[in-house]
């Protein structure tokens, strides 16, 4: 069973992905072809948040305007490629020159990147800031399968600053405009319970 059937089963999806993606044109403007695995990922579950803990970002340009939804990979990129210049890491990362493309991030202000150096996409480790502990680590597997090991708490350490996904099996997945329509259902998005609070979102 490949990351994404299992990530499937753990993560059913909630709904259509709904984010359309020009992956040719976000090609041309990082100069990457991005991995099959997260454009598979896209496809399936399209961009939004995990438990409403851990957000993965829609694909867009590089140099996108930070107004612009498509320019939060960019902007968060950006915020990444700070922090490493100002962070702690990890020793496997001591004389690493790593080329940042930001993928998600989380409540608790980590960020979840790829070192996208390799001409193959399909061997980009994952990068993550711990936020808490102020500190770049690497992990050497592709970004579903990064999701896959934290729900099953397959790490030797947990790699974010929360417990909120670690080790938790069974996890919900909404894209922003499935939680939207919760809300205005009436309902807890991530329960699915009547919330009178939900009721009162505005368009």
């Amino acid at each position: 069973m490949d990351a994404l059937e299992t990530l499937r089963r753990l993560m059913p999806p909630t709904c259509e992905s709904g984010t359309s993606v020009d992956w040719a044109r976000l090609s041309e403007s990082w100069g990457k072809e991005f991995p099959d695995d997260y454009r598979q990922f896209i496809e399936m579950y399209g961009a939004g948040t995990i438990e409403n803990f851990l957000v993965v970002v829609k694909p867009g340009p590089k140099g996108e305007s930070p107004e612009q939804e498509t320019g939060v990979m960019f902007n968060e990129t950006a915020t990444a490629e700070y922090l490493w210049t100002d962070a702690r890491r990890s020793p496997e990362l001591a004389d690493v020159a790593p080329e940042l493309i930001a993928w998600g991030g989380d409540e608790s202000a980590d960020l979840l990147c790829w070192d996208a150096s390799d001409d193959d996409p399909g061997r980009w480790p994952v990068l993550v800031y711990n936020r808490g502990k102020a500190l770049w680590s690497r992990y050497d597997c592709g970004m579903v399968e990064f999701l896959v090991r934290i729900l099953r708490a397959d790490f030797d350490e947990r790699p974010l600053s929360d417990l909120s996904l670690w080790g938790k099996e069974s996890a919900t997945f909404l894209t922003s405009s499935e939680e939207e329509r919760r809300l205005k259902a009436g309902l807890d998005p991530w329960t699915g319970e009547p919330d009178s609070y939900a009721g009162m979102y505005g368009d």
